[in-house]
């Protein structure tokens, strides 16, 4: 009698070890309309520790029931670093599950195409990495070197697209750096064509450039190009605003307007000035931009000018351009140039 009240109590007492168990594991102890908690996993952090910061959290009542769940569930050595953001409620089984899953917190940032480098650094800036720091690595031309020893800095380099924000330090040169293999990734098939044209992956680059600052459509980029490959092969001057813009930043003089004076700046990238490309990029193209400049449209226009829509008129002639900017520009604004645009 008293073996089978023993046998007895010992099955109690597993089963409510086990329901215990199961309660500790699968019941959530936060409510439903609870706020979003973040938890933070260092790397190389132990079972022992993250029970701790979940007991801190509120989401276990002791650091060993999260480190016992972990083994007894092979995930001891699969728990993944990161930040993790636990909304709603989430059990301790559940939790297990996303860390060993990894489902970090995403933390990006996206640079838009046709940007500067001051323009990317204050983007960085506000997704928390400093500006000057992001401009500093933007600055050392070392990453570009054996693909343009001509380059003073990143500027067209940085390829614009959506990346992770690095952690830890130095995280402005660590963006930097995942920028220009971003950049590499997408020039690198462009390379026997660059070769078979004769052209220098600057000089493509620094027509992308200027493409992607006259035109926000892609379907006009290859047309745009057009414009200017032909321009380049009669010798005519580019005449194009965003160089102008480009060399009145570099002089510390843009304030967001162009003026009749400014055309005459003495600079290198003034094209209104100097004959043939400017020195170098005027911003960062994108993939669409510098296949344009690689490949323009088959079209003979020597001009264009807004159509006040986005779109832009082309003419082949200055007399056609005339009339255009006759109809589009030259009631507005009680002048026009013969510059492409």
């Amino acid at each position: 009698m008293r073996l089978l009240l023993r046998l007895l109590l010992v099955a109690a007492l597993l089963l409510g070890l086990r329901l215990a168990w199961i309660l500790e594991t699968q019941a959530p102890l936060r409510s439903p309309d609870a706020p979003a908690l973040s938890l933070v996993v260092p790397p190389g952090a132990s079972a022992e520790s993250i029970g701790r910061q979940l007991r801190e959290l509120g989401l276990v009542r002791h650091p060993l029931v999260f480190r016992g769940l972990v083994l007894l569930r092979g995930q001891g050595g699969v728990l993944k670093a990161g930040e993790y953001q636990l909304d709603g409620p989430l059990s301790l089984d559940q939790i297990a599950d996303l860390i060993a899953r990894g489902e970090v917190v995403r933390h990006d940032v996206t640079f838009p195409e046709g940007k500067v480098l001051e323009e990317m650094a204050d983007i960085a800036d506000a997704r928390g990495i400093p500006a000057g720091e992001f401009l500093a690595a933007a600055r050392d031309p070392s990453l570009i070197r054996d693909l343009d020893p001509l380059a003073s800095d990143l500027e067209g380099y940085l390829f614009p697209d959506t990346y992770d924000i690095p952690g830890g330090t130095n995280r402005g040169a660590v963006l930097v750096q995942s920028m220009v293999r971003r950049f590499r990734e997408v020039v690198e098939p462009m390379k026997a064509d660059l070769a078979a044209q004769g052209l220098s992956l600057r000089e493509v680059v620094t027509l992308a450039s200027v493409v992607e600052k006259e035109t926000g459509r892609p379907e006009e980029r290859p047309r745009i190009a057009a414009v200017f490959r032909n321009r380049l092969d009669k010798k005519m001057p580019l005449q194009t605003d965003p160089t102008v813009i480009y060399a009145l930043r570099k002089a510390g003089r843009w304030d967001g307007n162009i003026r009749k004076k400014d055309l005459g700046l003495d600079s290198p990238y003034n094209t209104y000035r100097r004959p043939g490309l400017p020195p170098g990029p005027i911003a960062s193209p994108g993939r669409e931009a510098i296949l344009a400049a690689l490949h323009p449209a088959e079209a003979r226009d020597l001009y264009f000018v807004s159509r006040n829509d986005g779109s832009h008129q082309f003419s082949e002639t200055l007399t056609e351009h005339e009339r255009a900017v006759d109809r589009y520009q030259r009631s507005r604004a009680g002048r026009a140039r013969n510059a492409p645009s």
